[in-house]
């Protein structure tokens, strides 16, 4: 996918002048790129332009990348609302989606996933391994029946994975929700899964 150069300036001023310029270039590692370049590319399957435009909310947004990437995709994608408890986030999130802010068509929350409920007709949620099986259970009875939702998680094991799954059944039983696709990606570090389907 191509990424314009108005978006790679505020991707760079993001950067620039978040709080934690080193962790903030932690989602640009070449995992993390491919992880929701591979998203976008599933989700386009199952997202026709008839049916757009779609508003869409990230949960575990973190700073904002795959929101970027998203607007800049052939998904018809109108409104995100990205998603992340850590407030550092908002603030670098905000500067790397800016076009879309000033357009009213991106917001950057921070909150408790559990605590969010969404009406968008798409619902992401990357970060799978970092909430328990009880948050992850409460945080799925709030989102909509009929919204397409698209999970994300691995294998990697590091502290703050408090549920990685150790396999793509795994991960199937940890969501407990209608599936209409699943897939892995192996990356050079860890598998990422992912699961699209709804409730």
């Amino acid at each position: 996918m191509l990424i314009d150069t108005e978006h790679l300036h505020y991707w760079i001023e993001a950067i620039r002048k978040s709080e934690n310029p080193m962790r903030t270039m932690d989602a640009f590692w070449s995992g993390q790129l491919k992880s929701k370049e591979w998203l976008i590319q599933t989700l386009t399957m199952h997202c026709a332009i008839k049916d757009g435009p779609y508003d869409v909310d990230i949960y575990g947004g973190w700073v904002g990348v795959l929101a970027s990437m998203l607007f800049q995709s052939t998904i018809p994608v109108w409104k995100i609302r990205s998603i992340d408890i850590d407030h550092t986030c908002e603030g670098t999130a905000s500067m790397m989606n800016k076009a879309e802010e000033i357009q009213g068509r991106f917001t950057a929350i921070t909150g408790d996933m559990c605590n969010i409920m969404s009406e968008a007709n798409i619902i992401i949620n990357t970060s799978c391994e970092h909430i328990t099986q009880a948050q992850y259970a409460e945080w799925l009875a709030q989102m909509p029946h009929n919204s397409l939702i698209v999970l994300q998680s691995n294998n990697y094991k590091i502290p703050e994975h408090v549920r990685p799954a150790a396999s793509l059944e795994e991960f199937k039983k940890q969501c407990a929700i209608d599936i209409a696709w699943a897939g892995e990606l192996e990356l050079p570090l860890y598998t990422r899964y992912m699961l699209i389907g709804q409730k």
